[in-house]
């Protein structure tokens, strides 16, 4: 079986498009649809033909581009929870359900918090996921729809995938995520130092994504409440995981 192909590009204001390809079958999914100049313009420079939009979630820099990419044979998919929401659906899954795309199967993940239907795409075998906003380098969404412990049950979904997958995220937060991320666990060696390269990448305009579990499970604040040296910083040595979680989130939320 060929590898997949991911082409990822800027679009909006800080949003990321992905564009997944299969060589083999030549299937082609858009990771949601923030802009549809943006995303014909990534399959133009590829030569890719789109077959799949794969939507994350419902919010508009997510969606946007959707009816003006559908076209004959273009099939979108998206969360159930959220099917009233997303104009041009053609498949709603849910937690268990998969989807393919030529020879390639993803595992469908129910990550809500940021809103109350978000979904990932976990193409387990190609060690590639697609988590939309749930799950940014070195931070989390904004819990706009869901609750804190509600974002905690979903970042410990994406925290127990293997070291090596590699994640693509909605948007282009690092940088900000990276200062921030020093002020809840300065002890970090490995953060200081991705911290550092970071700001050297966006100084020449690079982009820090995508990312893997393993770095975010190293350096991430979200992803690691349980460690005694953030629980030390935020002043909860005793809470549980969730608390110290939504603890974090405030913290930020306020930076």
């Amino acid at each position: 079986m060929t590898a997949l192909l991911c082409h990822q590009f800027p679009c909006l204001s800080d949003n990321y498009g992905v564009l997944v390809h299969d060589p083999h079958t030549g299937a082609t999914a858009s990771i949601d649809a923030p802009d549809a100049n943006a995303v014909k313009a990534a399959l133009a420079e590829m030569g890719w033909s789109l077959t799949d939009i794969f939507v994350t979630h419902h919010h508009a820099d997510h969606t946007g581009g959707i009816d003006a990419l559908k076209s004959d044979g273009v099939t979108v998919t998206g969360p159930a929870a959220e099917a009233a929401k997303i104009k041009g659906l053609d498949r709603s899954v849910s937690e268990g359900d998969t989807v393919r795309l030529g020879d390639h199967e993803a595992e469908i993940l129910e990550t809500p918090g940021h809103t109350l239907g978000h979904i990932a795409y976990w193409f387990k075998a190609d060690n590639l996921a697609f988590a939309g906003d749930t799950l940014f380098a070195l931070g989390c969404g904004r819990v706009f729809e869901g609750t804190p412990p509600m974002m905690w049950d979903s970042l410990k979904k994406l925290r127990a995938m293997p070291d090596a997958t590699v994640v693509y995220c909605g948007h282009e937060y690092t940088l900000s995520n990276a200062r921030f991320a020093l002020t809840v666990d300065p002890g970090n060696a490995a953060l200081k130092s991705r911290a550092a390269a970071i700001e050297a990448m966006r100084d020449r305009g690079e982009p820090t994504l995508p990312t893997t579990i393993g770095a975010e499970r190293a350096t991430n604040p979200f992803l690691r409440p349980d460690d005694p040296g953030i629980r030390a910083a935020v002043k909860m040595p005793g809470a549980d995981d969730a608390a110290v979680f939504a603890e974090i989130r405030a913290l930020k939320d306020r930076f």
